[in-house]
């Protein structure tokens, strides 16, 4: 039996991401659950995973890599600049609801594109451009926390108050999501992927979830 069935607890599941992001810091990646045994296992016994993780889309962010977990460990949405859409929204309901992750975690990186053109206004054409638009509001109130901030230094504030904002987003338009807070059935928390080190920054919760969850009950 795989880690990823035992059914972990919340805390439990970020220690697997904790400890496996380790591994892969210290380049000691024990690459779990990778087999082609396990590939026939998740195909006869169904999906298990213990977290659901909304990235982004970036290469340099491989997520079972990153946290050396394997196949059948996360229920993954991976969208550039981790925004939270309709679709996205959705895709997270459905790892918490129907595959029953007890952690949910919204993971930002440094250098983030998305944030970067959000960050220097840079012109985009097509649905980048809405894209790049749900960023904005993380842009201004990294300004406003951090005055004085630029380049990289304000990027990667921004990137951070992007992750704040995808939660915020996620609580408001996701009944679904607030109930399973609400129940203590979910954990949803932060985090930030520093394209060079490798390591991931934990944010925890967000600070205002209890007045996130009592304003749309």
């Amino acid at each position: 039996m795989s880690e990823s069935s035992k059914n972990p607890t919340a805390e439990q599941a970020q220690k697997l991401l904790e400890e496996g992001n380790a591994r892969f810091v210290s380049q000691y990646r024990l690459t779990p659950n990778s087999g082609l045994s396990h590939v026939k296992e998740t195909a006869q016994y169904g999906q298990q995973p213990f977290a659901t993780i909304l990235s982004c889309s970036d290469s340099r962010v491989p997520l079972e890599v990153v946290f050396d977990r394997g196949i059948g460990d996360f229920f993954v949405i991976r969208v550039a600049g981790n925004v939270v859409g309709d679709n996205e929204t959705g895709s997270i309901e459905f790892g918490v609801e129907q595959t029953g992750t007890p952690l949910l975690v919204i993971l930002g990186h440094t250098k983030c594109g998305a944030v970067i053109a959000a960050v220097n206004q840079t012109p985009t054409t097509g649905s980048l451009t809405q894209l790049v638009g749900r960023i904005l509001p993380a842009v201004e109130k990294a300004k406003q926390k951090y005055p004085g901030s630029t380049g990289e230094e304000l990027v990667d504030k921004a990137s951070i108050e992007n992750v704040w904002e995808s939660i915020e987003q996620l609580m408001v338009s996701s009944e679904i999501i607030r109930r399973f807070v609400g129940e203590h059935k979910l954990t949803v928390v932060g985090a930030i992927y520093d394209v060079e080190t490798g390591k991931v920054e934990w944010l925890g919760e967000h600070a205002d979830m209890k007045k996130l969850l009592g304003e749309h009950r």
